[in-house]
């Protein structure tokens, strides 16, 4: 197993989630600056792309390249045509909690989570080490055609987060944050899943946001922990990254797609 330490290239953000890279550039949503912003690889150059008052968490792009924002508080995902901002589809009556993570697919489809339970108020009343002895309840993941429709929903999901399509766009692979564990569906050529499975399970692991590098193995941030874990199928860790702060989404990018991008916070 290989250990790293992290850089810091950035402070400064609120609470940075759902890193891409796009274009170039490191994209992230900072839930309490409200906003979607994009930095250069080196981490200047700090640009604020799309304000989102309902608190932007998840993001992606269509195949037209508009921006698609999970609006969570509202529980909305937004689309920014043209400098024109508009709701793209209105998740509201799936959600337990806030909408979160999300990702989107080459063919436009867009699988979103939600919390499932108010997560800020549990954890005031029973703290974190209660939360993850006592399961809260589970929600739904939601698959949104290109169009804007909700055409599916996956039930009983453990705070799906993390959300990841593979090079082939055959396999969505979900984090299930306090299950500990990663899942796997067979995307359907419909954009609809099936075949749920556990791709690998891990020991108090709170498996945040995370990505599939060059060998199918998959980078995960751990919310209770400084560090993002390298993990094989099955469940072998075969790489840790060591941060100065608990890790919650990062991002494989600069122009060889080798550098791993991390968001922390102090909670």
């Amino acid at each position: 197993m290989k250990n790293y330490d992290a850089t810091i290239i950035r402070e400064g953000l609120a609470f940075g989630e759902g890193p891409r890279w796009h274009d170039g550039r490191l994209w992230y949503s900072d839930f309490y600056r409200h906003g979607v912003y994009s930095m250069q690889g080196d981490g200047s150059d700090e640009r604020l792309e799309l304000e989102v008052p309902g608190q932007p968490s998840g993001l992606g792009w269509t195949p037209e390249g508009d921006l698609l924002c999970v609006s969570s508080v509202d529980q909305r995902i937004l689309r920014a045509h043209d400098g024109v901002v508009t709701t793209f589809c209105d998740v509201s009556e799936y959600c337990g909690f806030w909408a979160n993570d999300m990702v989107v697919s080459a063919t436009g489809h867009a699988y979103a989570g939600s919390f499932g339970f108010d997560l800020d108020q549990t954890l005031l009343d029973i703290g974190v080490e209660g939360l993850l002895a006592s399961p809260p309840p589970t929600t739904n993941l939601i698959v949104v055609s290109p169009f804007g429709e909700v055409i599916q929903t996956i039930p009983e999901m453990s705070f799906p987060n993390g959300s990841m399509i593979s090079p082939d766009g055959a396999t969505l692979f979900v984090n299930e944050t306090l299950a500990y564990r990663i899942s796997a569906f067979t995307i359907n050529a419909d954009g609809t899943l099936r075949d749920r499975r556990v791709w690998a399970q891990l020991a108090f692991v709170a498996v945040d946001g995370a990505c599939l590098d060059a060998d199918g193995q998959i980078w995960v941030a751990n919310a209770i922990a400084p560090q993002c874990l390298r993990v094989r199928e099955g469940g072998e860790v075969t790489g840790v990254v060591n941060t100065t702060q608990n890790a919650f989404a990062c991002m494989l990018g600069g122009e060889d797609r080798q550098t791993l991008y991390v968001m922390t916070a102090p909670t």
